[in-house]
Parts: C-alpha cells; sequence; structure tokens
C-alpha cells in the first residue's frame, strides 16, 4: 500500500519500523512536529520520528498547522495515497484532510476504545487501577477518538508496571496489530465497527499539578500514582522545602495510628503512612538531587521519622 506516516514520539517508532520493513508498503512522506528547543542550551532536538525517517531516507515535513495548510493537503493529494497512518501525532486531523487518500486515516490508539479517549490514555488507565487495557486500531473521524475501530487487543496490567514500561509493550502491540489490520483490509477482509459511544471515557492531558501526593489517599493509589505519572510529571510531594519525586514504589494495609504523610525509616525500608496503610518508596529523587534508592535515601536522613507534603514547604 502507499502510505504516508504521521507521528513524532518513541511511541510511533515500532509502527513505523514495522511499515518499512514490512516489504508490502511503501511509506512515502513522513508528518512529524516542529523540532523543540530542550535542556539548558534550549538546542533545537529532532523528534525519535524524524531522525528514523531520515535514517531510511524518507521525506519529511514538519508543518506548524494543519488546519488550511493548502501546501500539505496537495503534497497528499499528489501522491496518490491508500492511506495515512497515524500514531501519536499529537494534533486533530482537519475534516478536509481525511477525505484524501483512499482508505481514510488509520490511527493506532493504546486503549480499548471506547476507553480512555483522548491524549493520556496509558497513564489514565494506570491511574485509575485498571487491571487490563490494550491497543486499537481505528479509523479517524472528525471526533476525538470516536471513529470506528478495525482492530483491538487486550492485554493485562502488572501491579509493578509503569506507564514507561507499559507505553512501550502497547508501542510494539500497536505495530503488529497495525500491520495485521492493513493486510486484511487490502485483501478487503475487514471492515471497522462504530464504537459504543455511551460508553465513552476520557483521558485527558495530564497536568503538572496532578502530581502532588494527597497523603489522606490509600496506599494503593498513591502507588498508581507513582506508576501512571512516569515520566511526567511523576508523583511528588514536598521534602524541607523541596519537591521530593517517587519514582517507584511498593505499598501494603496496615492500621496505624500516624499522621497522614509521616515517612519512617527503620533498618530495612521507608514507610509513608497514608490512608488504611503505607506506601513504601523504592526510588525517591530530591529537588536539585540524583534518583537514589530508598537505602541510600535512607542514609541521608538524621531523623527517624519526618513530615512531607504542604506542611515540609514552610
Amino acid at each position: 500500500m502507499r502510505l504516508a506516516f504521521m507521528g513524532t514520539p518513541e511511541f510511533a517508532l515500532p509502527s513505523l519500523k514495522a511499515l518499512i520493513e514490512s516489504g508490502k508498503h511503501r511509506v512515502l512522506s513522513v508528518v512529524t512536529q516542529p523540532d523543540k528547543p530542550k535542556g539548558r542550551g534550549r538546542h533545537l532536538v529532532m523528534p525519535p520520528v524524524k531522525e528514523l525517517a531520515l535514517e531510511k531516507g524518507i521525506p519529511v515535513v514538519q508543518p506548524q498547522t494543519l488546519k488550511g495548510n493548502a501546501e500539505l493537503m496537495g503534497m497528499l493529494r499528489d501522491l496518490a495515497l491508500d492511506t495515512v497512518i497515524v500514531v501519536a501525532y499529537g494534533k486533530m486531523i482537519p475534516d478536509e484532510m481525511l477525505a484524501i487518500p483512499a482508505h481514510g486515516f488509520i490511527n493506532v490508539h493504546a486503549s480499548l476504545l471506547p476507553a480512555f479517549r483522548g491524549a493520556a490514555p496509558i497513564n489514565r488507565a494506570i491511574l485509575a487501577g485498571c487491571a487490563t487495557t490494550g491497543v486499537s486500531i481505528m479509523q479517524i473521524d472528525s471526533g476525538m477518538d470516536s471513529g470506528p475501530v478495525f482492530l483491538q487487543s487486550e492485554v493485562p496490567i502488572p501491579e509493578d508496571e509503569d506507564a514507561v514500561g507499559l507505553s512501550a509493550r502497547l508501542s510494539e502491540l500497536g505495530a503488529e496489530k497495525l500491520l495485521e489490520t492493513l493486510d486484511l483490509l487490502e485483501r478487503g477482509m475487514i471492515e471497522a465497527k462504530p464504537q459504543e459511544h455511551d460508553k465513552a471515557t476520557y483521558a485527558p492531558m495530564l497536568k503538572k499539578e496532578e502530581g502532588e501526593i494527597d497523603w489522606s489517599l490509600d496506599p494503593r493509589s498513591i502507588h498508581n500514582m507513582v506508576r501512571g505519572l512516569l515520566p511526567w510529571p511523576c508523583a511528588y510531594t514536598f521534602f524541607d522545602s523541596k519537591m521530593l519525586k517517587i519514582l517507584k514504589s511498593t505499598y501494603r494495609f496496615e492500621e496505624h495510628a500516624l499522621e497522614f504523610g509521616t515517612l519512617s525509616k527503620t533498618d530495612h525500608e521507608l514507610t509513608i503512612a497514608c490512608k488504611e496503610g503505607f506506601l513504601l518508596p523504592q526510588v525517591l529523587q530530591l529537588e536539585g538531587k540524583k534518583a537514589l534508592d530508598a537505602r541510600a535515601f535512607s542514609n541521608g536522613l538524621h531523623a527517624s521519622r519526618v513530615m512531607l507534603g504542604n506542611a515540609a514547604r514552610t
């Protein structure tokens, strides 16, 4: 099939690689977000998808906007595309573009639609404590991830898996199911089925303030924050007037009389008191410092008990 590919972050790489290496499809152009400044020097950094495309000799375009972009529209028409594949591109596709390819635009979405439509389905599934999630290969329409679905595949979410690990797994699964969909579509053996819109849930973009831990929550909910908010904004609290990120944890339910947010150290573990139990931080990072495991962090504590949270800001 004659394809264009739209994608930006690392999540999109397995799908682009799979298409290039399939031997069945020609990726004629890659559309990705503009280079962005990063780091202290604010040097421009290419999106991962652009790096791969250039490595493979595929033309790359990086439009600032899609809506009303006559140049991009003309390019897509001239390529006589069978479909455009979209994987974590980061912008809505204008209606006038959707009709250009013969089979429209096909999206790899990291949830079991209609659950978790939107920008952060992997993080939101973990935050919600879901035991399973998956990928959906869908036809893009004018709505937010509301188009009909070709294929879905479900996977479990282990309690110790974070959003980074789950994203890596789902990106590989999405690539596999994308190739399967295109093969069936080319042979006329698959049709997209409408979603049950009344069952839709949403996964809005994450905000930094969502990372601040409320120690009055139960330990499983806080553990889900630790897992679900990686790599950004991370689950954080405050210690000695500085932000303290908790990057890995376990937990246990246990009765106690400690004030919520009390960090205690013993010879063998750190615990933080919360509702109905304790969070057990495994990797922590204090503002301006490198990440440390619990033992190394506890070695720097001068007291056996300290308070975390809003009270520790002042």
